[in-house]
């Protein structure tokens, strides 16, 4: 099995929601919420997580308009992951992100937690339903590649 790291990113005007997987990429998790300061400062933060994890791919959240056409934000947030994956050196991956902030909420609510008082916490948990769907995505499309069949190459007699 193959090594993957890949950080999932939710990224709003104030904060962006950081999720990273296991080295198997079967689980994502929350790592951290970065408060938007600067570009420079954003990308600093992430660098060090880009080192320590050893990441190979950028998972980020696009706000499609619920019709699925890119709207501004989604333009706005394509605009920012291109400058991000230029200044890491890193490849950008899109996930339809639309609801993921709601689903967060949802969890929250289900564990007793208020959404209203820990908006990090919501940004986290919508990065790691980004990184999630992307990891789900790759591997059921490695296994339908792995389980297609297999035509050997056919002999002619003369």
């Amino acid at each position: 099995m193959a090594f993957v790291s890949a950080l999932g990113l939710d990224v709003g005007r104030k904060r962006i929601g950081v999720a990273g997987c296991d080295g198997t990429g079967l689980i994502a998790t929350g790592i951290t919420t970065i408060e938007r300061k600067s570009f420079d400062q954003v990308v600093a933060e992430l660098k060090h997580l880009v080192r320590e994890r050893r990441v190979q791919t950028l998972v980020i959240g696009l706000p499609y308009t619920m019709d699925g056409t890119v709207g501004f934000q989604a333009k706005q947030t394509q605009k920012f992951a291109r400058s991000l994956s230029q200044a890491l050196d890193l490849p950008i991956v899109y996930i339809d992100e639309r609801l993921t902030s709601y689903q967060a909420e949802q969890l929250l609510h289900a564990e007793g937690i208020s959404p209203s008082r820990h908006k990090g916490l919501i940004d986290r948990k919508a990065a790691s339903l980004i990184l999630q769907q992307w990891l789900d995505e790759r591997r059921h499309t490695a296994e339908a590649k792995d389980n297609q069949p297999q035509i050997d190459s056919l002999e002619l007699e003369p």
